[in-house]
């Protein structure tokens, strides 16, 4: 399906011709100098990569997920998601990718024998050509797997392919609009591929005003609100401005009223991190509330990252419910 679903600049046939093509440049960016580009090798060194060094690409791009095969290979297991997190292994880390997602296995066709070494050439001239470039390419660290967690591997298993074994190539592609990223990884016989673009969520729950968590409250004796953050971090996005100030609006019509603040996850990634990343959420609105004049001590923040679910997290749909900030009365 893939091979005919969106096509960079034709089908990625430069390896039968006997030519390798362009080969793209590792995009590594030394701390000390941001935005300048340098080449690196390292496989288990950790350096920083500013996107911004990327250039901005115009050229033209088909249909997600915009490429194609090279002859004698196919796809299987395809899955695309409108919106997910994919872990890109980025210079000696995982970064995760929010957005629309394609993930597959690709594998030879009938007498064809597999060869790593084609797909990838074909892979990176075709990036090269829509403007791209190479991120980074190393093994991943036992470390680093461990810390990323066999829930998030199982999910994305069709598009990681075996990286415990195989090294793992990423690749992006800067547009004005949005990033794309590029993920593969081969072994022997098979390899993994995943296709990210970015895209904000499309947030489609409302927003509660006082009365009606006041009203949540007193009947349940907790609420769910929504607060949105930017991506792995405590930062509160600007749109969910007005409902943090509708919990002060709550908290200033109630003066002896007292909440928990819990921070909850879903199962994607490594659960510690989870917790730690819920609880710095909770203390963000705690801190956002608490310098608009609410006393300290009507409020107690908590994270329990994926320890309280209140759906399955085998559905994109059950995990977006457990991915949650709730009000708690004490």
């Amino acid at each position: 399906m893939w091979a005919r679903a969106g096509i960079v600049v034709g089908l990625l046939g430069l390896a039968a011709c006997g030519a390798e093509g362009p080969r793209p440049v590792d995009a590594t960016v030394d701390e000390a100098s941001p935005g300048t580009a340098a080449a690196s090798s390292e496989p288990s060194a950790v350096r920083t990569f500013d996107l911004s060094s990327v250039p901005v690409s115009v050229a033209p791009l088909g249909a997600f997920p915009y490429f194609s095969l090279p002859d004698g290979y196919v796809t299987t297991g395809e899955e695309i998601r409108d919106f997910f997190s994919f872990p890109f292994w980025v210079n000696g880390a995982f970064r995760a990718v929010e957005g629309k997602v394609y993930m597959s296995m690709i594998e030879p066709e009938g007498d064809k024998a597999f060869s790593r070494l084609e797909l990838q050439r074909n892979i990176e001239a075709v990036i090269n050509r829509a403007g791209g470039i190479k991120v980074s390419q190393s093994p991943v660290t036992r470390d680093a797997l461990n810390a990323l967690g066999d829930q998030v591997i199982s999910e994305t298993t069709g598009g990681t392919g075996d990286i415990y074994n195989n090294e793992v190539a990423s690749y992006v592609i800067r547009r004005a609009d949005k990033t794309i990223w590029v993920h593969f990884d081969a072994g022997s016989a098979s390899a993994g591929l995943t296709v990210a673009e970015t895209a904000p969520l499309v947030v489609t729950a409302g927003l509660l005003p006082a009365e009606q968590l006041r009203r949540e409250l007193d009947a349940d004796g907790r609420v769910a609100i929504q607060v949105n953050f930017a991506t792995d971090k405590a930062d509160i996005l600007p749109e969910s401005r007005g409902q943090i100030d509708a919990v002060l609006g709550l908290l200033r019509s109630q003066p002896s009223l007292r909440l928990g603040v819990e921070g909850h996850t879903d199962t994607t990634g490594a659960a510690a991190h989870n917790r730690a990343l819920s609880e710095a959420r909770a203390r963000s609105i705690v801190a956002t509330l608490t310098g608009a004049g609410i006393a300290a001590n009507r409020l107690e923040p908590r994270g329990f990252g994926p320890d309280r679910p209140v759906a399955g997290n085998d559905t994109e749909a059950g995990r977006a419910r457990n991915r949650r900030v709730e009000l708690v009365k004490l």
